[in-house]
């Protein structure tokens, strides 16, 4: 095996777009009907000769990353910017480094310097989290290689043990040659906490030629596996369960589900309150049967202060919000956690690193007890979703969240240029309906195998000048 290249990150340009939701989508304690995603464009120098650039993608999602009421939205989204703007002056300064090594030399810094700024540490990773993939999609570009044979032959650099002393003595290039991506992979369909799960919950239609309510979702795209998020009273989510699982049990075919705290009860007590609800209410027998795992329950500042066995012993149970930096996972299984999610705006390298240690655990308890689930964050059509949907299929996960395509009406308000050039480029995750692309869901599956491609998971680019440049 050659050695991983060696890069310098000459250039990062930022920008974003707007994204107008086409209905509300409430989770945790915000509730979106616009956003903004933001995209990474880095020019790479190999030192053995070549470059090229490379890109990333990602919502600048408010009251996720830090959920301070004192803190407004805008002022989320620029507290996001703002961790770009550090991981840009970070990532453009210093000498040649692998993709990893530049990572692990860079992120103690970004993280220290974000907290000194005020940034808590899932924040600060924002920066990171697209840096890192747009400079490995430009080496992939600069080395024709597609993103599953990098990390496979690990031309990243990727070893945690320079940064995480439990890892000596793994052999990391051997669990990475290891990894299987697949070619299709199951949507995870969320239901919100306003979603219309019927047409009698439907004030007034959107009426886009898209389904709108959970009966519409399951009958167009034929899922089988679905997000459930609850928002913390026991009473209000017992009966918005109850009526979910008026339309999930209909199918004869079997469902699964996760069910997302997204922080909002206090303590394990409380989630425990509501598993023992739903468990005693006889309409709700078949969803508790399928529930895989329950994800992040507990606000972040309780989730790892105490044992979580009560609620353990019921289901899995994995942190999200609480993953903020890379020990996040070591603290949440001392205290009974058995997963943890992988998100790429959480960041690239974490994701491997968290995949390995499931691994790594589960070969010392002979049995496999520690895992990793696949959540999004509105994700939205093109760089994004593909790079997203590429991390997660190569960790060998089955199924993974899809939100992005239900509450944004796909490419629609991009120039029809970008929409056909990502259709040309990858067929088999795009349709094209009314003359937009929008993500293609059949069966409950997304085909992706044409995300094999040179690069990052992307054979297309946005219009780029459809974009504006980031302020700073």
């Amino acid at each position: 095996m050659s050695a991983p290249p060696r890069v310098r990150v000459r250039e990062v340009r930022l920008r974003e777009r707007d994204v107008r939701l086409r209905m509300p989508f409430r989770f945790g304690v915000v509730t979106l009907t616009e956003a903004i995603e933001a995209y990474a464009s880095v020019r790479v120098e190999l030192e053995d000769g070549g470059a090229a650039w490379g890109m990333a993608a990602e919502m600048l999602a408010p009251k996720w990353f830090d959920k301070d009421p004192a803190r407004s939205d805008a002022e989320n989204v620029e507290d996001l910017r703002h961790a770009l703007r550090l991981a840009r002056a970070l990532y453009t300064d210093g000498g040649a480094r692998t993709p990893f090594g530049l990572f692990a030399e860079r992120y103690p810094l970004q993280l220290a310097e974000g907290k000194r700024r005020g940034l808590n540490p899932l924040l600060a990773g924002y920066g990171p989290a697209l840096l890192d993939r747009a400079v490995l999609d430009a080496v992939c570009r600069a080395r024709g290689i597609s993103f599953y044979d990098a990390v496979r032959a690990n031309v990243p650099g990727i070893d945690p043990a320079s940064l995480l002393p439990e890892f000596a003595g793994f052999d990391v290039d051997r669990f990475l040659a290891g990894l299987r991506p697949s070619s299709e992979i199951h949507a995870r369909h969320t239901v919100g906490l306003v979603d219309p799960i019927t047409a009698a919950d439907l004030r007034e239609r959107v009426d886009d030629g898209l389904p709108e309510t959970l009966e519409e979702v399951v009958a167009a795209y034929g899922h089988r596996y679905f997000k459930l998020k609850v928002g913390g009273d026991v009473a209000a989510d017992l009966a918005r369960l109850s009526a979910i699982a008026g339309v999930l049990d209909r199918s004869p075919e079997p469902y699964f589900v996760t069910l997302d705290g997204n922080e909002q009860y206090q303590t394990v007590d409380d989630v425990v309150a509501l598993w023992e609800a739903m468990t005693r209410a006889p309409a709700l027998r078949r969803l508790v049967d399928a529930v895989l795992f329950i994800e992040q329950p507990i606000t972040r500042h309780r989730a790892l202060g105490s044992p979580i066995e009560a609620l353990a012993s019921r289901r899995p149970v994995i942190i999200d919000e609480s993953d903020g930096d890379l020990a996040a996972f070591v603290e949440a299984r001392a205290v009974g956690y058995r997963g943890v999610s992988s998100k790429t705006c959480k960041g690239l390298y974490k994701s491997i690193i968290n995949a390995a240690r499931c691994a790594r655990w589960n070969a010392e308890a002979g049995h496999p007890a520690y895992f990793m689930s696949a959540e999004d964050l509105t994700t939205q059509a093109g760089v994004a979703v593909q790079q997203d949907l590429a991390l997660v299929s190569l960790l060998g996960l089955t199924h993974v969240e899809r939100n992005g395509h239900h509450y944004v009406a796909g490419m629609a308000a991009r120039p029809a240029a970008e929409q056909r050039a990502f259709l040309a480029a990858h067929p088999d995750l795009y349709r094209t309906a009314d003359g937009v692309a929008r993500v293609r869901i059949v069966g409950g599956r997304l085909a992706i195998g044409s995300l094999a491609c040179p690069g990052f998971a992307t054979a297309a680019e946005p219009d780029w000048s459809s974009l504006r440049e980031m302020r700073e």
